[in-house]
């Protein structure tokens, strides 16, 4: 199990109208009932609560009566929670939400899962309901971020090829200064990597080897790296969430978000409800909220903003769509998950990673 801080976060409903804090790592934050509170129900997220927020605020303004407690984690270390409780035949929580859609496949194939259908899952494209179990809810691509303030228009990348080519070309300058996942302890990362290397392996081992040779900073979350391209710390960022980058941009004028023209992978974030839950039935409650009309209007307005065939972000820079010109790569959800969640081969990857990585001069993540 992870070790979680203790601190808890009650907030007023009259503060749930500004937009909350980020939480750390672990935390929980509380989603105080806006009125007499007469059901709680429990999250455990891979998911910034900021970006949780506006749909957490909006079901409750439809069950004014619910409390809900958010807690954050890396993905790793969710999945670690959520395996040592199915086993154990106890409850982490009434619902869990990871990108990592592999992971929560691994759960629901382990048994780790209660099936929902309604009338809200039944609208759910095939490629994003594995058995009625994991439900992707929302649409976002891997992209590049980087610091306009710093980065000269002529050298922004605009595919995996150009970023590559990049950090070979002018090494002196950003020696140090990209930032990406470090797959080791980042299941998001471990996933958009082990897509990276399934669309071409030749352009994957370029970039991995310039990367490496570019001693490119690793961290565990697009929220971090993001962070430190703000700051100036770093110049650029790859394959990070859409959706952070996105709302960071939205802030800081001096955040630009590209998505590669080459190819994009596309994630379809996930949901699941724990086998061994106390309130299922809150849970699915939530669930259908997330799918239905209303809960995909916020989830494309106010929480990750991108979708499948809606025109793209104002101010992202790439095609219209995402399902324009062909450069989407959905990461379905489905049989071939799995795949990247064997054992043997993740060992494989993650040791290939590391020596094109870490063996070149790229540290550990802190």
């Amino acid at each position: 199990m992870i070790r979680r801080m203790s601190a808890i976060v009650a907030l007023a409903w009259a503060l749930l109208a500004a937009a909350p804090a980020a939480a750390l790592e672990g935390e929980t934050v509380v989603f105080a009932a806006p009125t007499v509170e007469t059901d709680r129900l429990v999250i455990h997220a891979a998911t910034d609560v900021a970006a949780m927020g506006p749909l957490i605020r909006d079901f409750q303004a439809r069950n004014p009566g619910v409390t809900v407690d958010y807690i954050e984690y890396v993905s790793n270390d969710l999945q670690a929670a959520a395996i040592a409780a199915c086993t154990a035949g106890e409850p982490l929580g009434d619902l869990l939400i990871s990108p990592s859609v592999d992971q929560l496949l691994k759960l629901a194939n382990d048994g780790c899962a209660l099936a929902h259908l309604s009338p809200e899952t039944e609208r759910v494209p095939d490629w994003a309901n594995w058995r009625n179990e994991v439900f992707g809810f929302s649409i976002e691509p891997a992209v590049f971020v980087y610091n306009a303030r710093l980065v000269p228009e002529a050298e922004v990348p605009h595919t995996h090829v150009e970023l590559a080519d990049l950090l070979r070309r002018r090494i002196d300058r950003y020696a140090g200064r990209v930032g990406t996942y470090d797959i080791r302890v980042s299941g998001i990362g471990y996933l958009f990597a082990f897509n990276d290397a399934r669309q071409t392996t030749t352009i994957f081992g370029r970039l991995l080897e310039s990367l490496g040779r570019a001693s490119a900073v690793v961290r565990c979350c697009t929220s971090e790296v993001v962070a430190e391209v703000a700051a100036g710390r770093l110049l650029i960022g790859y394959n990070m969430l859409g959706s952070y980058a996105y709302a960071a941009a939205r802030t800081d004028p001096a955040i630009r978000v590209v998505v590669p023209a080459d190819y994009a992978l596309v994630l379809a974030r996930g949901a699941l409800i724990p086998a061994h839950g106390a309130r299922p039935d809150l849970a699915r409650r939530f669930l259908d909220y997330l799918l239905s009309a209303r809960g995909q209007e916020v989830v494309r307005n106010e929480a990750f903003f991108f979708s499948e065939t809606g025109p793209m972000p104002a101010g992202v820079a790439g095609p219209r769509a995402l399902d324009d010109g062909g450069i989407a790569r959905p990461i379905r959800i489905g049989p071939a998950l799995l795949a990247v969640q064997d054992a043997a081969q993740r060992r494989r990857f993650i040791r290939d990673w590391s020596r094109s990585m870490v063996e070149m001069g790229v540290p550990p993540a802190p």
